[in-house]
């Protein structure tokens, strides 16, 4: 376990060296493959990310809501959680999260270890609470067991499952996109049409924003800057965690990787296609009116930010018990 880690931080590492070298001056950095991680921890997370247990009624998992077959992401303009409730937000992607500065689009959890509570005990996600989701855990032996092994305590908390999932999460980068290939020096990867996007990415003003080896996820921006955005949600953004009246709409700006797969778009998910989201964006935010060319070259930019998609065998969860907490369906 620790001799993989070490492999896997040399690589990461080596990548690192060469982006510098050769993306030095560009405005978005090369992803680089996830390191410094806990195996076993990560296994374990696995298990409970993919655990509908975890939830009141026994049939939502965080994988219902951020599916890493769609992007990380569940492509519904906001989310359907327990009794068929249809969330306030859109859910972002858990793809490449780890590079976010906070989490959720208002940033009010700190790190991925505190937002896997979140949904956990969110009445309209997962509607369970943390004593009978650990409760539910502990009534499970292949649990107990495998949480001994890992933490080595012989408890089963909360703390422990957030920990979990957390580094799970950590692993579901995306490197290696057709883009990163391009700023690691292989100039011929990208057409034409897909350079002048890019090109016109920077000169327009949206690298301001999206930039880093993430291409966002790394400040909070104001939604209508140059105009106002007309939305029916509720969202305020980070004023609900800052209590500052300045912060009001402003969101956590989106990460771009593998943008093209975490449709609809927006915190309220009320653009449906890229196209829309380029021309609102160019207008609210840089009062720029792109032409369809220009749209279109943008767009084609876009999609060579996706990644290789995390790729690991599904868990086989642990067996129930006669003694697990059974809930009905949706009380």
């Amino acid at each position: 376990m620790k001799n993989s880690s070490s492999v896997i931080s040399m690589l990461a590492a080596g990548v690192g060296l060469l982006s510098a070298s050769v993306g030095a001056q560009e405005p978005i950095q090369v992803l680089q493959p996830v390191q410094n991680v806990n195996l076993a921890q990560v296994e374990l997370g696995k298990k409970l990310y993919f655990d509908p247990r975890l939830s009141k009624s026994g049939f939502i998992s965080c994988n219902s809501c951020h599916n890493l077959s769609m992007g990380g992401t569940d492509n519904l303009k906001t989310s359907i959680g327990h009794k068929w409730a249809q969330g306030p937000i859109n859910a972002p992607t858990v793809l490449n999260s780890s590079r976010n500065l906070a989490q959720f689009w208002d940033g009010r959890a700190k790190d991925l270890k505190e937002q896997a509570g979140g949904p956990i005990a969110n009445p309209g996600e997962m509607a369970s609470n943390h004593t009978l989701a650990v409760e539910v855990l502990k009534s499970i032996p292949g649990y107990v067991r495998e949480f001994k092994l890992v933490f080595g305590t012989g408890k089963v908390t909360i703390d422990e499952v957030t920990q979990a999932i957390a580094e799970f999460e950590k692993t579901l980068v995306t490197p290696n996109s057709r883009f990163d290939q391009w700023l690691l020096g292989k100039k011929d990867v990208l057409t034409r049409k897909e350079l002048a996007g890019y090109e016109l990415f920077k000169s327009s003003g949206c690298s301001g924003c999206h930039n880093g080896p993430a291409v966002g996820g790394n400040s909070f921006q104001k939604m209508g800057l140059v105009e106002p955005y007309k939305t029916s949600s509720k969202a305020e953004g980070l004023v609900a965690v800052s209590g500052k009246d300045a912060d009001r709409f402003k969101f956590k700006v989106p990460t771009l990787r593998n943008v093209e797969l975490t449709y609809p778009y927006f915190h309220d998910g009320e653009a449906e296609t890229l196209t829309e989201a380029v021309d609102i964006m160019g207008r609210l935010q840089l009062g720029r009116k792109f032409s369809e060319a220009e749209n279109a070259q943008i767009v084609a930019f876009l999609k060579t930010l996706t990644g290789e998609q995390p790729s690991f065998q599904l868990p086989i969860l642990p067996p129930s018990t006669e003694a697990t907490p059974r809930p009905k369906p949706f009380e």
